[in-house]
């Protein structure tokens, strides 16, 4: 069991404020429309598949997103890939709901929580959020500054970008 680096553990399940102290991401795009469209996007994140497509090395303890499960996820090449280990804080696999968050553990260059939701609306809408709130936890991610958040705002709409693609059953890379 790990142990997770911050005490806000699950403050992005509702849709409240985040804990202050922290830098806050919330990014919500349209993603597609209809049923098929939600049950593929809801698919890719949460099996890791939106993750890859998106150019993101990850490592799981399971092909699915579920409490408890180890992730490390990251980026780069040989020597300069920069390693993220997380772990699954919650999940929602609900009729028009669905994603999970992880936090960070061990090694992780930043203290906090991010999740990942596909939604139905009413209107027939599919949405796609990411919400995060973190600070820096090494010295080197301290030193980026505001590079962090930056790049942070950046994966997300590159994600919203790549589940739009899965959404509309387009061919992504893996």
């Amino acid at each position: 069991m790990s142990t997770f680096t911050y005490p806000e553990v699950g403050a992005t399940r509702q849709d409240t404020d985040l804990p202050a102290g922290y830098n806050h991401l919330r990014h919500r795009v349209p993603v597609g429309a209809g049923r098929a469209a939600f049950e593929s996007a809801g698919t890719a994140v949460t099996t890791w598949q939106l993750h890859r497509a998106s150019g993101v090395r990850v490592r799981a303890d399971a092909a699915r997103a579920e409490p408890g499960v180890a992730v490390e996820v990251s980026l780069g090449a040989g020597p300069l890939r920069l390693a993220a280990p997380c772990e699954v804080v919650w999940t929602a696999y609900e009729n028009d709901r669905t994603g999970f968050a992880y936090g960070t553990t061990g090694r992780h260059p930043e203290r906090g929580e991010e999740s990942f939701v596909v939604e139905l609306a009413d209107d027939g809408t599919v949405w796609f959020t990411v919400t995060a709130f973190s600070r820096p936890a090494r010295w080197y991610s301290r030193l980026a500054g505001p590079v962090v958040p930056a790049c942070q705002l950046w994966y997300a709409r590159r994600l919203g970008r790549t589940l739009r693609r899965i959404a509309a059953g387009a061919p992504v890379r893996r």
